[in-house]
């Protein structure tokens, strides 16, 4: 059984190619970029498979598993969805990208008929939010109102800030009545202990706005963030520049920007940091609170992409799947560090 990791000279991808390896799961890395590619699989001992996108299925035919980690994803998902759905090769991925993930839902009918499992946001978007979303859909079912939200700790990577770059003019989103709706950019503020005191938090755009519904059913979703007060009024402020970002000149000098100057975090980064993940879910009578406490969120990324293709690779469903659907609620719980389910 194999599994090619699109992506894999990538930040996160090298780190999921090197852990795939040491697990003894047999690898393929492949990328645009064919040098790098080589220079990967070489260091690795593994085959490697320059190409872009485009022509993924020229290149899935013997692969059982592709695990896309080439963000922003929406530039990636399609294509490879496409090929995998025509090859019949299981599809994996680690975005947090709203879009993409009610894009690949809408394929669940032909991802059925062609036996292919689909699997977005095997990642820390969105494993540790969408089991505790689950969790607390078993606590209390009637739940007609669910709210999510994560205090992590850290740096992002290059294909993070391409991802939320590649989203900055879109404003925030929630779901009401089971759609999901545009409201402004950080259009609610609360105070939230998620799990180290009360901070200061906004509502984003998470990916868990579509997947949480998949997941639970429940039809009102907010997801939030901790930020400071200031970065929090700075986010509203933002609202009317927002146009600004969707403009491709300046959406591609950000790229360019990204590109350059940032790096990921540290190993030592990846092995202090942590991240502190909160729910609560209400039927507008009983409310409940859930938390659950994870390494940093790069580290929970290896770890979780890699153990959910090991799963699938096993024995995979068919159809468009959350991590919570596809493996339960205590899936998060399985992996290294991870520290919950804390029930209120």
């Amino acid at each position: 059984m194999t599994l090619l990791i699109y992506g894999a000279y990538g930040y996160t991808g090298e780190l999921v190619a090197e852990e795939a390896v040491d697990r003894g799961l047999d690898v393929v890395v492949a990328g645009r970029n064919e040098v790098r590619t080589d220079h990967l699989a070489a260091r690795l001992g593994v085959p490697g498979r320059g190409f872009d996108v485009g022509a993924a299925d020229d290149h899935l035919d013997d692969i059982d598993v592709c695990l896309n980690c080439a963000g922003p994803f929406v530039e990636t998902y399609e294509p490879l969805v496409e090929a995998c759905l025509e090859t019949g090769t299981h599809y994996l991925d680690i975005t947090g990208e709203l879009s993409v993930f009610e894009a690949i839902a809408e394929r669940d009918r032909e991802a059925e008929k062609a036996g292919v499992c689909l699997l977005p946001g095997v990642g820390f978007d969105v494993v540790p939010t969408d089991c505790l979303a689950g969790h607390l859909h078993d606590r209390l079912p009637e739940a007609d109102e669910l709210r999510l939200g994560f205090d992590p700790s850290g740096t992002i990577s290059k294909g993070t800030l391409a991802s939320v770059i590649e989203h900055a003019d879109a404003g925030g989103k929630v779901r009401r009545g089971g759609r999901i709706v545009d409201v402004p950019t950080a259009h609610a503020r609360r105070q939230i202990d998620f799990g180290r005191g009360e901070r200061n938090a906004v509502t984003v755009p998470w990916g868990d706005v579509s997947t949480a519904y998949y997941t639970t059913g429940i039809e009102n979703i907010e997801t939030y963030t901790a930020v400071p007060p200031l970065v929090g009024s700075a986010m509203k402020l933002s609202r009317f520049a927002a146009p600004l970002f969707g403009l491709p000149p300046v959406k591609e000098a950000l790229q360019t920007l990204a590109r350059t100057f940032v790096d990921g975090p540290s190993e030592r980064q990846r092995e202090e940091g942590a991240c502190y993940v909160w729910g609560e879910a209400t039927d507008g009578e009983t409310t409940v609170t859930s938390r659950v406490k994870t390494p940093e969120t790069y580290a929970l990324t290896v770890d979780a992409a890699t153990t959910a293709a090991e799963r699938i690779l096993a024995d995979a469903p068919t159809g468009f799947e959350t991590p919570a659907a596809a493996f339960g609620p205590e899936f998060v719980l399985a992996l290294d560090g991870v520290e919950g389910f804390f029930d209120e």
